[in-house]
């Protein structure tokens, strides 16, 4: 690895594309680096993984209307379209479009968290439907999706965003067009260009995951992807981008990062070295934001310790700055705390999950959050007790470099009416690469198996398994069975009309 040094430089001096961050993610992306092994096998468990939520998904509202907008772009040898006949095809962006929509609604897909957030299986949709339309090879897709997790977990490392209110997605669509740009073998120059068109037109603020949250939280990466495919058609046929996207006097460091004076460290691999940094991902256990995994496990130890939860008196979470001030009572939003509130903004309380989680001694996508769930009295006296706190400590775990070391936890005191204090802290969820239980292939076919039981016919999600685990050797052509079909009286339509 490489940690290339990131500034801003005044438009007099003329910058060389060799020394820009745009063309060093461009010249890895067309490098063609040997695969490798376990990079291919995590793949394969990430778009399991995808499937998985996406099938769950599929009758959410913004899913349907994702969906309904994409049939209204068919295109023939085009792409396909989750729940839909895989005869039927789509516009490659607009099924990425549907298909991101339906992988990111749950809130349940892979993470990676470091200098700023990211979810980098929301790379593989777009990805998918590219290669389905374009006739690529399983290796050819593999190559592609493995590029743009390691571009995207890179710059995560190296770049924060969320510090200026800037939605993260704004890293996805440079590893999108970084990721297409592997999978269909373009040169540098091409590939250079549409990272930078990709940087350019996903800038967004946070507000999608701030106060009242709404749909646009799972269409947000969706509409990077489809951003990022456009992005790269334009350059194909010669259109260039604003350069230095990252470096220039006016670029997105310079006005809307950390200014003219900033200095970014961004590693990325050498020329030709094989990519591992989806290795260092995770996948989630529950359906909810990564930082609450940890502590929906503490809450079900502390549930078997506890037994009277009414004669709680209170709840002191102490945590990294990044779950205090995001998804904790640092975020100062009173929708965080309001029984009414949408299941977008109870997935990002973690005083919401805690409370169920210490009650149910359980977490589930469905039923965690419905309507009766949160307003259960015993529920809400709880969730009321519950204060977050920065500790020092949690946020420097937090950001440890070493992937071994890095936690995600906290460390919870409850508090009787007694006075009598219960401790419990975990450093990672149980289900974290280096936890107490990681997910293995089992784990990711029995998460398919639980989030599509009742959705799926039996001979469909075994032939999809089947299929994803023979990857390698799909040929041209043949991406297409990567789609799932349902029922079609299983596939909910939007009565309400749009443009399309």
């Amino acid at each position: 690895m490489i940690t290339h040094k990131i500034k801003v430089y005044p438009s007099k001096i003329h910058l060389p594309k060799s020394k820009q961050l745009a063309w060093k993610i461009a010249e890895i992306a067309s490098d063609n680096a040997k695969l490798n092994n376990q990079s291919i096998e995590m793949v394969i468990n990430r778009i399991i993984d995808n499937a998985s939520v996406a099938i769950a998904s599929l009758n959410r509202k913004p899913v349907v209307s994702s969906r309904e907008m994409a049939i209204r772009h068919p295109k023939k040898n085009g792409a396909t379209l989750f729940g839909i006949n895989s005869k039927l095809r789509f516009d490659c962006e607009w099924a990425a479009w549907s298909n991101g929509t339906a992988v990111r609604e749950l809130d349940f897909h892979d993470t990676f968290l470091a200098a700023d957030y990211s979810h980098p299986g929301d790379n593989i949709p777009p990805l998918i439907s590219v290669a389905q339309q374009n006739k690529k090879s399983g290796l050819d897709l593999l190559r592609g999706i493995i590029t743009a997790y390691e571009v995207q977990v890179n710059l995560v490392k190296g770049i924060c965003l969320h510090k200026h209110k800037i939605d993260h997605i704004a890293h996805l669509g440079p590893s999108v067009a970084a990721g297409l740009g592997a999978m269909l073998k373009l040169k540098t120059e091409t590939i250079y260009q549409a990272i930078q068109q990709a940087l350019h037109t996903t800038v967004s603020t946070r507000q999608s995951r701030k106060g009242e949250i709404s749909s646009w939280k799972a269409y947000a990466p969706a509409h990077a992807g489809k951003l990022a495919i456009e992005a790269v058609d334009r350059a194909m046929r010669g259109e260039g981008a604003p350069s230095p996207i990252y470096e220039g006097e006016d670029s997105v460091i310079a006005r809307i990062l950390d200014g003219k004076k900033a200095i970014y460290n961004v590693p990325l691999p050498k020329k030709g070295e094989s990519k591992k940094a989806i290795l260092e991902t995770y996948t989630k256990e529950y359906s909810a934001e990564y930082q609450s995994q940890a502590l929906i496990d503490i809450a079900k130890k502390l549930n078997k310790k506890i037994s009277n939860l009414g004669q709680i008196k209170k709840i002191d979470i102490y945590t990294s700055h990044h779950t205090h001030f995001v998804i904790g009572t640092g975020a100062n939003d009173p929708q965080k705390m309001d029984p009414k509130a949408s299941r977008e903004t109870l997935d990002h309380s973690i005083m919401y999950i805690f409370a169920v989680a210490l009650e149910d001694a359980d977490w589930h996508h469905v039923k965690s959050y419905t309507k009766k769930r949160a307003n259960k009295k015993s529920t809400i006296k709880i969730w009321k007790s519950i204060k977050t706190y920065e500790d020092k400590k949690w946020t420097k775990k937090y950001h440890d470099p070493d992937p071994r070391d890095k936690s995600f936890g906290a460390k919870v005191i409850v508090t009787m009416n007694n006075g009598k204090k219960v401790i419990e802290q975990l450093e990672r969820a149980d289900a974290h690469p280096y936890g107490a239980r990681p997910f293995k292939r089992k784990d990711y076919i029995k998460k398919f198996l639980t989030l599509t039981e009742n959705i799926l016919q039996k001979k469909e999600s075994l032939r999809f398994l089947k299929t994803v685990q023979n990857l390698k050797k799909l040929k041209s052509g043949q991406l297409n069975r990567l789609n799932i079909q349902v029922k079609k009286n299983k596939i909910k339509k939007n009565k309400k009309k749009g443009i399309f």
